[in-house]
């Protein structure tokens, strides 16, 4: 089922949205060489505590993870690209880092995803990480009243073309509200003019995640790090926002 927010519930979101975005935008600050995945993850719980928010992630178990999830963050490393399991590891000159957070705040919920370079970056990886972002914001150009949910996979899927990216559709964006997780989904490739109709007070995460290589991804061990079958690296970029009559609106941008 589809849930339309109004627009005072809107502006709840944005509060949760500003604080995932500010939490992000620290971390950013803080992938540097040496640090431990684990004192990142350590920052995001007291983060969290200081705020009186809720983790999405504490306890999620859903039907692809080996759960309960017993973190706040998502951290995936290089060719991890989701649900990357933080664990006792060390970042590296040339790491590339994923960061994907969902929170809820008073009842409502946020989530977004920033990839980052640490130390010296490869251009490669530079090109790999400006197409997600190219991509969210090209989904979010067309995230108009009207338009459909096939309209902002198939901008996602134009600008992977463009760079040369496979594509893989098992898991992109998503609606959201109270829970994570909500109708619809939004796959990062599909027909223009196609699926359900965009309408004010619709919430969605986007996200689109690329692979260098390969459209295929395998699951860790750990049950829930999902890494590019390659091996190639990977990039993942996403962003929570609203449907209005005056266009789309970014809930978890700063500022």
């Amino acid at each position: 089922m589809v849930e339309l927010k109004s627009p005072a519930e809107i502006d709840s979101m944005r509060v949760t949205g500003q604080f995932v975005a500010s939490v992000l935008a620290e971390l950013r600050e803080r992938a540097r060489i040496g640090v431990n995945l684990l004192e990142l993850e350590a920052v995001v719980r007291e983060r969290i505590r200081e705020r009186g928010a809720v983790s999405c992630y504490w306890d999620y178990s859903p039907s692809f993870g080996r759960g309960p999830f017993r973190n706040t963050i998502c951290l995936s490393v290089n060719d991890a690209v989701l649900h990357g399991l933080p664990f006792d590891y060390t970042l590296r000159d040339g790491d590339v880092l994923s960061m994907d957070l969902a929170v809820s705040v008073d009842g409502w919920v946020a989530d977004s995803a920033v990839t980052v370079i640490v130390g010296s970056p490869d251009p490669e990886d530079e090109r790999l990480i400006r197409a997600t972002e190219e991509a969210l914001d090209a989904a979010i150009a067309v995230a108009e009243p009207g338009n459909s949910i096939g309209d902002l996979s198939a901008a996602i899927a134009a600008v992977a073309r463009d760079h040369g990216y496979p594509i893989n559709t098992e898991y992109g964006g998503h609606g959201l509200g109270r829970t994570m997780h909500e109708d619809p989904h939004v796959p990062n490739a599909g027909r223009a003019g196609r699926g359900f109709r965009l309408r004010p007070g619709l919430t969605l995460a986007i996200e689109p995640w690329f692979a260098r290589g390969t459209d295929r991804i395998v699951t860790d061990p750990d049950g829930w790090t999902l890494r590019s079958a390659d091996g190639s690296r990977t990039a993942h970029s996403e962003h929570t926002i609203a449907i209005t009559e005056a266009g789309p609106q970014v809930l978890t941008r700063v500022g």
